[in-house]
């Protein structure tokens, strides 16, 4: 399944929603990471994190799952216990992809998505966490 696909899907399984899209900024994602209190989940793709390195803390999933949509969603189950009411932060490049994946698992019963919306590299919302000098953990075997 390619990204335009992914998204298309994504979008219309989140149409007609009136939910909550709550943001952080990339200060505030790494201070809860930091304390323990939200799971960053970097849902860019492995060229992209071998690229610029991951943020400190963060976990691992491709947005691009091999099972589509619901394989991303049993994955991040995964990282999260089963616990669909666990604090999530998610990040990406710029935000943009963040704003959909959150659309998508608030209409799947995850109560609790944060979205980094300046991402990584910046966007409109804010510089992002590399140009903030956030701390950021070089992409080892694991990408």
């Amino acid at each position: 399944m390619n990204i335009q696909h992914l998204l298309a899907s994504l979008l219309i399984a989140a149409s007609g929603l009136a939910l909550a899209n709550p943001d952080l900024t990339a200060p505030e994602a790494a201070a809860a990471v930091a304390a323990g209190k939200i799971t960053l989940i970097d849902i860019r793709t492995p060229p992209e994190w071998k690229e610029t390195g991951v943020a400190k803390g963060a976990q691992l999933l491709n947005m691009l799952h091999p099972q589509g949509a619901p394989g991303f969603t049993n994955a991040l189950l995964e990282k999260v216990k089963g616990d669909k009411n666990a604090p999530i932060a998610l990040i990406c490049r710029t935000g943009n992809r963040t704003t959909q994946v959150q659309r998508y698992l608030q209409s799947q019963g995850f109560t609790q998505v944060y979205n980094v919306r300046e991402g990584m590299a910046g966007s409109g919302a804010g510089p992002g966490w590399i140009k903030r000098g956030l701390p950021v953990d070089s992409c080892s075997a694991q990408c």
